[in-house]
């Protein structure tokens, strides 16, 4: 019998699961899927981007909405550091609001656009805006469906000097509501191409954290499953550098799967410190996402003890890619630079989001049927912009 997260298929159909189920479970073949897609893209890919990332002075700007921007928000501070460029992340949803506030008009620029659906309106309005306003002014779009608004802005183009289009493999295009594979895979592929990684260690990186998560598909069924049945009212992740970006998108995934029914935080492990910290009360889960630096987890582990001692808390619980004893903390056993990491670290929030989900009497695949929230977005009016 076929099963995803140890339920049946037929169980997670009568139960509107089936396509979140599916999607979170099918990550690790997507990711060395999309090894495999970059290769044979790999004579485009660098006629594009080896020029670009020639001048030490391009910026790189990482955007999208939603999931999307969060997934920038996640790799930017790696990236920044590992390659000593000029890498932002910015939503589109602050981009079309107010241009000039994130455009330079005399920088030579890549856009980095994640898209899912590739047909939100701010995706393609921030498109637009960047070729308006900044004079030399490149375009890198990561989307999962073939057939979008931004596939049809490249093809009007029609400049491959200026514009690359990469599809992710089949499947990333989430039939669910929430993102899980098109996030990841987005995500992994700006990693890929932007990260400066060698290629033999990348793709040794990419084989072993899909391992991993396959092993951890097992292991965190139960755990996840038996959290959501806590009377958790308020789930807060943490975590430092590239892990406030994932923290910020794992307290998506739980917002968007229980419709708001469960309240959600995120912060880094020092800001939480800062008034944040009385989001915490009886009914609360705190999930702390640990770093593999050495310096950093410090003050991860300083902060996951605090909350222990405090006892305000249901439960705390920490991630880490080191081996521990402790019970509260997880170990995915990944000795890897941290933005490795954030990929079982995303795994498992998905997987407690769609615990929530159901736990609360929701459909995960569409926890929203009366239509407020859309998987597209919808209602937004798109204004011309004029330059003074």
């Amino acid at each position: 019998m076929q099963q995803y997260l140890n339920y049946s298929k037929e169980w997670l159909e009568q139960h509107g699961a089936i396509h979140t189920a599916k999607e979170i479970c099918q990550q690790p073949k997507i990711w060395r899927d999309l090894l495999q897609l970059l290769s044979q893209k790999q004579p485009q890919i660098e006629t594009f981007l080896t020029p670009l990332l020639a001048d030490p002075n391009l910026v790189i700007i990482l955007t999208g909405a939603g999931s999307s921007a969060f997934g920038g928000v996640a790799l930017a501070p790696w990236l920044r550091e590992q390659t000593k460029r000029n890498v932002y992340a910015y939503g589109t949803t602050e981009i079309v609001a107010d241009p000039l506030q994130y455009l330079s008009a005399h920088k030579k620029t890549l856009i980095v656009s994640f898209a899912r659906s590739g047909n939100s309106p701010e995706s393609v309005a921030t498109v637009k805006l960047a070729d308006q306003i900044v004079s030399d002014c490149y375009h890198l779009f990561l989307t999962c469906n073939p057939n979008c608004a931004l596939t049809d802005y490249a093809n009007q183009k029609n400049n491959a000097q200026r514009i690359l289009q990469l599809v992710l493999p089949e499947g990333t295009h989430d039939l669910g509501f929430a993102m899980t594979s098109s996030i990841s895979s987005m995500i992994l592929a700006t990693l890929l191409l932007l990260g400066g990684i060698d290629t033999h260690d990348a793709n040794d990186a990419v084989m072993k954290i899909a391992t991993i998560c396959e092993q951890q598909l097992l292991n965190w069924q139960t755990i996840t499953k038996q959290l959501a049945q806590k009377n958790h009212e308020r789930v807060i992740y943490v975590g430092n550098s590239c892990f406030t970006g994932t923290a910020q998108e794992a307290a998506l995934k739980i917002l968007e799967l229980t419709a708001g029914k469960i309240a959600t935080r995120f912060d880094s492990i020092l800001g939480l410190r800062h008034g944040p910290k009385f989001m915490i009360n009886e009914k609360s889960l705190v999930v702390c996402f640990f770093s593999n630096d050495a310096y950093i987890h410090q003050y991860d582990i300083d902060l996951f003890n605090e909350l222990e001692h405090d006892r305000i808390a249901t439960d705390v619980l920490a991630l880490s890619g080191q081996q521990s004893t402790h019970k509260q903390i997880l170990s995915v056993d990944c000795h890897l630079s941290d933005c490795w990491l954030i990929f079982p670290y995303l795994v498992f929030a998905q997987m407690l989001a769609f615990e929530k989900s159901l736990s609360v009497g929701l459909t995960p695949d569409n926890p929203c049927p009366t239509g407020e929230v859309n998987r597209v977005v919808k209602g937004v009016t798109i204004y011309p912009f004029h330059q003074i």
